[in-house]
């Protein structure tokens, strides 16, 4: 059995020395000088047909060893649909598409090259919003849909309708028919965010033996295999992909875009070639936080039963599908979260539309999902007269209540919670005196989260002097989690110390499959085949000991770098010199190990277009935020802030407080001034820190946190992941207690003084959409 009490730990990052001066060695930082450089030429227009290409010139340019097309690489990849060319061949679908990678001696070569590319464009007429999209006879931003190849059945498609997702449970149509409700409409709009990660993406591809080596900064090496394999049309085994510690990821580095054309460059050149984006190309190009609009309606009776709900969410996935179509599936766990509802139906759409791709994003649709179902509570409850927080008390979730896919959840979580927040606001208290004469305002929101556990695994070797090195595909992008949590687990089953415990950088070649470093599943998925990999070296270290002690295995226990007998402190053999004695005999010791989740089933015909076929570990947060509103200005003041959230069991509570305050952070820009906008040439107006307005210093709050443990979890030593989830109820808390202050309605993000400004003097209209029809089965294909 696990021993939880060897585990739990305040151990701090053994890599924040390194990082603090300025030791570590990313991705961009292993840039030798003998590497080729490469650039690309990007589109300067947002949907056109290229009708000349002549790269001629750029090939005798001084320094060139190497130009690369669309024709170089035409395979297509994407996720559930194959709809995306490395670069682009004959269409154009948004400003900034790549179309040409040249590779030089120096960047400042291949940059002037660049110059001698005869590009000429004919532009047509953009379709730069979803509205545009999808409107009668709108123009297809993919005209050839119909001919991708489908990666997973199951998606509804339709013209620029990239993929819908759909949920149905019970008689909405009934429910809504009843006498005795009230029906609550809201409408919400929220925009792009950017990750603006301290590294940008950089990859570095190499040809080896007749195989692409690219390290890469990535959150997912394995994605980065297959997809370098899928457009060079080569088998994924002959793809070798490293990471390096990556200098921030937040969903950014999900995608793999340029790390194919670093490869395609270095088979052609038999060269070393780097690309690294610069933060103009990185912020202009970037995988943003979706824009997003939303109606959700509800029936609901005088005494605050939640008879029925339905919604839709359109999610602009920017001109190509990528993890839009696969974020659809968590607006039924996000939006469809939180509260007992009696029939449910909610359909969510990826739209294509002439704008730089979007991507994942920390809690990904979660962060307004939730915003919206939040502000639709508070207005559930000014409509009905109900307290609102006695309504959440009333209606979450709970035990043996059932998801908007009728999977049925375990144990009474969010309710305790709530009263936990009580404890923690009584023991804070508040601090409405700080207002100072301007609007005061506080809300209590609640979230739901899930962790999509996966496949992982990992290896443990044993060495000669008692340390153990582990092996993943798992990777460092900041959060701490190779450093902190995985060497705990691996240390507190084997009766070492952390620091005993070394962890390798993710390498395709030496680890396992696993699917990526986000959504929270770190922990739980790599840290189980951890502990999985660790049993089998504790089984071995027993074996190998029974018989230089002449004792049972089974008397035997790990502890303090011995095995020792058990209830004889300070018996035993050293682990190193059982490891040197195993050598000896027969061989290294290792272990492996490997998981997936096992979730609950989604209820037989209630999930339609869904990736995800059962809810793994449900995450719920509780988040209250107190404001003041400056009447004259329209700016917020973010007073106070207090999270409860779930942890399952907290292996480091040092390691998990770091990563709230963090993620609160991160929301509070979303929810106040983090706003990436489109101009109406289709380029992204905030392509840099002169435009793009993050959170600094002045606008951290502290914030006051309660670990909630003991909530159900099949995650190992019953953890869940606690990175992910920090940033889920920021703009929901933020966003309601605005309203509370000002007594209007908010239905947009992010909070900006003249939003605010309008909302107080009447200029601020709720968002209508047209394009949303009144009727629910107007709203699906199928």
């Amino acid at each position: 059995m696990s021993d939880l009490s060897t585990t739990v730990m305040d151990l701090p990052r053994r890599d924040a020395r390194d990082k603090l001066r300025g030791r570590t060695r990313y991705t961009v930082d292993r840039v030798r000088p003998d590497m080729l450089h490469a650039v690309l030429l990007r589109s300067n227009v947002p949907a056109g047909r290229i009708v000349k290409l002549d790269i001629s010139a750029a090939r005798e340019a001084p320094g060139v060893r190497a130009i690369a097309t669309g024709h170089d690489a035409p395979g297509l990849y994407g996720i559930g649909i194959a709809d995306h060319p490395l670069l682009a061949i004959d269409t154009i679908r948004y400003h900034g598409e790549p179309i040409v990678a040249i590779a030089a001696e120096t960047e400042a070569q291949a940059r002037a090259a660049l110059a001698l590319v005869v590009l000429d464009i004919e532009p047509v007429a953009p379709v730069l919003t979803m509205g545009e999209a999808l409107a009668k006879d709108a123009r297809l931003v993919h005209e050839g849909w119909r001919d991708y190849e489908v990666l997973t059945e199951g998606g509804a498609r339709d013209g620029n309708i990239a993929w819908e997702a759909r949920t149905t449970r019970g008689d909405v149509e009934e429910a809504f028919a009843r006498p005795d409700v009230t029906i609550v409409e809201t409408t919400i709009r929220v925009g792009r965010q950017s990750h603006v990660p301290f590294e940008p993406r950089t990859a570095i591809g190499s040809w080896e033996n007749g195989r692409a080596h690219i390290e890469t900064s990535t959150q997912v090496p394995w994605t980065v295999r297959n997809v370098t394999g899928r457009v060079l049309q080569l088998p994924p085994g002959r793809v070798r992909v490293t990471v390096p510690p990556v200098g921030g990821g937040f969903g950014l580095k999900f995608d793999a875009t340029i790390e194919p054309i670093t490869a395609l460059l270095a088979r052609i050149t038999g060269r070393t070639v780097v690309i690294e984006n610069s933060r103009q190309e990185e912020m202009a190009t970037c995988l943003c936080r979706e824009n997003a609009e939303i109606l959700i309606r509800s029936a609901v009776t005088a005494d605050g039963e939640i008879a029925g709900r339905e919604a839709v969410v359109l999610m602009d996935c920017g001109a190509y599908g990528g993890e839009q179509i696969f974020l659809s599936t968590m607006t039924a766990h996000t939006l469809g979260g939180n509260y007992r509802v009696g029939a449910m139906r909610l359909v969510s759409r990826a739209v294509y539309t002439n704008t730089p791709p979007n991507g994942a994003f920390r809690a990904c649709n979660g962060v307004y999902n939730t915003f919206a179902l939040e502000r639709h509570t508070d207005e559930i409850c000014q409509a009905l007269d109900l307290d609102p927080l006695a309504f959440r008390k009333k209606n979450v979730l709970g035990d043996g209540d059932l998801g908007a896919t009728g999977q049925v959840f375990d144990g009474d979580v969010l309710k305790p919670m709530l009263e936990r927040m009580d404890t923690l606001r009584a023991t804070t208290g508040t601090l409405e005196e700080k207002a100072d004469g301007r609007l005061y305002g506080r809300a209590t929101t609640v979230g739901t989260w899930f962790v999509f556990v996966g496949p992982s695994a990992a290896t443990i070797n044993m060495n000669a002097d008692g340390s153990a090195t582990l092996v993943t595909s798992g990777v460092e992008i900041g959060s701490g989690t190779m450093m902190q949590s995985l060497p705990q687990m691996v240390a507190g089953q084997l009766g070492l110390s952390p620091d005993q415990v070394v962890v390798r950088e993710a390498d395709t070649d030496s680890a396992g499959l696993d699917v990526g470093v986000g959504g929270g599943r770190t922990t739980v998925s790599i840290g189980a085949a951890s502990i999985g990999a660790a049993a089998e070296v504790r089984d071995k270290l027993f074996g190998f000991a029974s018989e230089l002690l002449q004792t049972r295995p089974e008397e035997l226990e790990l502890v303090g770098g011995r095995v020792a007998i058990k209830g004889r402190p300070g018996s035993g053999i050293a682990v190193s010199t059982v490891v040197q004695h195993a050598q000896t005999v027969s061989g290294p010791i290792t272990g492996t190990g490997s998981f997936t989740g096992k979730g609950v089933p989604s209820m037989s015909g209630c999930a339609f277009g869904h990736f995800i076929e059962a809810l793994e570990i449900p995450i719920f947060v509780v988040h209250e935020a107190e404001v003041a509103v400056d009447p004259d200005t329209g700016h917020v003041e973010v007073l106070a802030y207090r999270v409860v959230q779930d942890v399952g069991r907290a292996l480091n509570r040092r390691a998990i407080m770091g990563q709230i305050q963090g993620g609160v952070v991160q929301g509070l820009g979303y929810a106040l001034h983090e706003a990436v906008t489109i101009a109406p040439d289709g380029r992204i107006r905030e392509d840099g820190f002169e435009t793009y307005r993050v959170p600094l210093a002045g606008d951290v709050v502290p914030v006051v946190a309660d670990l909630y443990e003991g909530a159900p979890s099949s995650g190992p030593l019953g953890t869940k992941g606690a990175g992910e989830v920090p940033i889920l109820g920021v703009a929901a808390a933020i966003g309601c207690a605005v309203a509370n202050a000002t007594g209007k309605p908010v239905r947009e993000l992010p909070l900006t003084p003249p939003r605010v400004l309008g909302l107080l003097k009447g200029r601020e209209t709720s968002p209508e959409f047209p394009h949303i029809a009144a009727s629910f089965e107007a709203n699906t294909l199928a």
